[in-house]
């Protein structure tokens, strides 16, 4: 029986690891072969170019727009994300009214839980569509009808360069807090409730509970919803489509690598090229993981 266990295992292992192979590893392997040629997409023949791709890549003023891009957006989204979700998990699960059991989370958290979920039910195009309303130029958009009872003059929150990255971050924030926030608020419900209790006797009060007991046992979590939000913002290429001015405008202040990569393989037909930029984007977004994780890396609390 103990020998037959292992075929019997591989037997189911063998249709996944095929599909993987196929439609994972295999689309891999042909994009880095088609970024050392030059070819355009609507014929059979590639001329083999070399690193000539790449070589390119370095003189892409537009290409390196988007990085610097996206080196501001790793910084600020998931940092305001996951902070934003920490405060409002730990709100909902351990501030509100002390219990003779314990703690609680505030009155209502279920109705809340809902609500911060609800941008995860709605598409990034419909999300897109939405915020185009709320930031519009004029009087008609959301904000800017706000600021104009106020007496201030409408603002460009995407047609101003200073102005619209920030913007789009501004929704990648909002689309993401509420699923960090249930993410964090299941992790939260697993720390015992004796270690709230504990520091409650010693006289810990709710900011240093926190950083005392939550954050620390919260540490993993966080280290996977950091790179799952920075896996993210290096994409960004459906909001960046919907919700900027000329696919990644003004002037690319809000473009990103993806938007350039989806420009030349099916506006400029440089399906070579774009396809250099994919694999360059691979090594990137492999580096930044592999990077959080070690750098975040601490022996496991176990409580």
């Amino acid at each position: 029986m103990r020998h037959g266990r292992y075929p019997f295992i591989g037997g189911f292992l063998v249709a996944p690891v095929v599909l993987y192979v196929v439609f994972v590893l295999g689309p891999y392997a042909q994009a880095f072969q088609i970024a050392l040629t030059n070819w355009r997409g609507v014929s059979e023949q590639a001329d083999y170019v070399g690193l000539d791709n790449f070589t390119r890549l370095l003189q892409d003023d537009m290409f390196w727009k988007a990085m610097r891009n996206h080196g501001l957006m790793l910084l600020a989204v998931p940092l305001c994300t996951i902070g934003l979700a920490l405060v409002f998990a730990f709100l909902l699960n351990v501030a509100g009214k002390r219990r003779s059991g314990g703690t609680s989370g505030l009155p209502g958290a279920g109705i809340y839980r809902v609500v911060f979920f609800f941008p995860q039910v709605l598409s990034i195009a419909v999300v897109g569509v939405l915020f185009q309303a709320v930031y519009r130029p004029d009087e008609s958009g959301v904000l800017n009808g706000l600021l104009t009872r106020f007496g201030i003059e409408p603002v460009g929150f995407l047609t101003e360069p200073a102005v619209a990255l920030w913007a789009v971050m501004a929704v990648m924030v909002w689309g993401g807090v509420g699923f960090y926030l249930v993410l964090f608020a299941a992790g939260m419900a697993a720390i015992p409730r004796e270690l709230y209790e504990a520091a409650e006797l010693e006289g810990a009060g709710r900011i240093r509970t926190f950083f005392s007991i939550t954050l620390p046992l919260l540490r993993g979590t966080v280290q996977v919803a950091w790179v799952y939000l920075g896996i993210a913002v290096l994409d960004g290429f459906a909001l960046v489509q919907v919700l900027s001015v000329n696919m990644g405008g003004p002037d690319g202040a809000t473009t990103v690598a993806g938007l350039q990569v989806w420009q030349n393989a099916f506006t400029y037909y440089k399906f070579g090229y774009a396809s250099a930029m994919g694999v360059v984007m691979f090594f990137v977004v492999m580096t930044f993981a592999a990077l959080t994780m070690r750098l975040t890396r601490r022996e496991q609390l176990e409580y």
